[in-house]
């Protein structure tokens, strides 16, 4: 029988529903804010049905700027508070100043007044509802994993941290003797015999195989997983679990012929989408240097009280195709900052200076890396280009990070607006996921997403 307990949605589906109740509620509001009010300003008739359209796009996009959309903003009642007051007075604001697209401004404040308020209560009232409902442990999916058990708290541990809702329940061992087998946290151990039972006795449970030891699956364990396919249960692989749940691609758990399946996107080789991304690219970077030349003498100032040296610096960086070019920067470090070899740039790196980290901050010292894109080294976005010498030291240890190279690097990208700067091989990996993500699910749609990340980094003050 149905059951509310039995209910997940999965991110995808969760951020679906935010954004589709989001327009919504707030439609309804001013719908019924009309009728029983002197409310004029907004009314939807057929008409006028793009100005509901409009609005619902405004709502949407300056919502993935302020991080609306973000589910563990979306879960915290004071981090989505203070998401809707940015979202709903940046999107009244822009609403009334674009009467081309939407309604003249109303000659009474009490009208301009009134949409803030109504707009504001049906977006608070809605997500509320979604904070004590939606995002409650009710809503939890609960998954058995059949994996090595040397590999237990590693997959546990990936799957957990980025998803609260998703929850490993129980294991079945792979390892063809099964001693010493113990249980890990909240997480049981389940015989092999007892599988089917086990799951039957938890309800909806997902079964996740993430074993790289085929000999583990044996008849009888493999009978069982057709028996549950049989009954409802959803059987996956815990690569595509992984890459559902995190967004990036886990290279430590492919062989080393990821090749053979890894499915690269048709837009990497998609003349027209490609043509439309280079035009956009231009024009882009001509808006972005002419900004650079407004706030330049601003620039100038800072540097010369706080850098105290040249301006510009030049660096090599590993292109697509592997090809080496010359990345331009604002200088953000001291001189001679690298004497002693090259090293990863790291928190509080103690080499950059004052005015540098400023800079860093806001991202203005990518500003001159317009250039690089006109000249074609550089895309807006895509992996962010790395030094030989650290692409060599990598390469060493990471089989697939040169896979990088089949795009061209770009100035932001799905690593920079997910994670935080890399600091060490360790972060290189964890950037690697995100990039070889990119390269997997390239598109319009995902390009779109990274650049309102890229704003929501800037506003919010968290470049590194």
């Amino acid at each position: 029988m149905f059951s509310i307990s039995n209910i997940h949605f999965e991110i995808s589906e969760r951020k679906m529903i935010l954004r589709i109740f989001d327009v919504l509620s707030v439609l309804v509001a001013l719908y019924i804010t009309g009728i029983f009010f002197e409310f004029d300003y907004f009314v939807i008739s057929a008409s006028n049905y793009y100005w509901a359209i409009v609005l619902g796009i405004y709502i949407n996009a300056f919502g993935s700027i302020f991080e609306m959309y973000n589910l563990q903003v979306a879960s915290n009642q004071f981090q989505v508070l203070k998401s809707i007051l940015l979202t709903v007075s940046t999107t009244v604001l822009v609403y009334l100043l674009t009467p081309f697209f939407s309604p003249q401004l109303p000659s009474n404040r009490i009208q301009i007044l009134l949409f803030f308020a109504v707009t504001f209560l049906a977006l608070f009232t809605w997500r509320m509802m979604y904070v004590k409902f939606l995002a409650s442990n009710r809503f939890f999916q609960k998954a058995i994993l059949i994996c090595d058990q040397d590999q237990l708290q590693e997959l546990i541990e990936g799957l957990e941290n980025i998803d609260p809702h998703y929850k490993i329940i129980g294991y079945v061992s792979t390892d063809l003797i099964e001693e010493n087998t113990i249980d890990y946290k909240h997480v049981q151990r389940i015989e092999r015999d007892n599988m089917f039972t086990f799951v039957k006795e938890n309800g909806k449970v997902e079964i996740v195989i993430a074993s790289q030891k085929t000999d583990g699956i044996t008849p009888d364990l493999y009978q069982q997983l057709l028996h549950l396919l049989e009954s409802g249960n959803i059987i996956r692989e815990y690569t595509q679990v992984y890459e559902s749940i995190t967004q990036r691609i886990p290279v430590q758990f492919m062989s080393r012929d990821f090749y053979r399946f890894f499915p690269f996107s048709r837009s990497n080789q998609n003349r027209l989408y490609l043509i439309i991304v280079r035009i956009f690219e231009i024009a882009i970077s001509f808006v972005g240097l002419g900004i650079g030349l407004i706030i330049l003498p601003l620039i100038l100032v800072g540097n010369a009280m706080a850098n105290r040296g040249q301006l510009f610096y030049t660096q090599e960086r590993v292109g697509m195709d592997g090809i080496i070019f010359k990345i331009l920067k604002f200088r953000t470090m001291v001189k001679n900052a690298e004497a002693n070899g090259a090293v990863f740039t790291s928190v509080n790196d103690v080499r950059v200076t004052s005015f540098g980290k400023f800079l860093r901050k806001t991202r203005i010292d990518e500003f001159p890396q317009f250039v690089n894109i006109l000249k074609g080294d550089m895309a807006v976005i895509g992996p962010r280009p790395e030094r030989p010498v650290f692409v060599k030291e990598i390469a060493t240890i990471m089989p697939f990070y040169e896979t990088r190279h089949v795009i061209k690097p770009g100035l932001t990208g799905w690593a920079q607006v997910n994670y935080s700067y890399g600091e060490s091989i360790d972060d290189s990996l964890i950037k690697l996921q995100y990039d070889l993500y990119y390269i997997k699910h390239r598109s319009i749609y995902l390009d779109l997403n990274i650049a309102f990340k890229t704003i929501t980094t800037v506003l919010f003050y968290r470049g590194q």
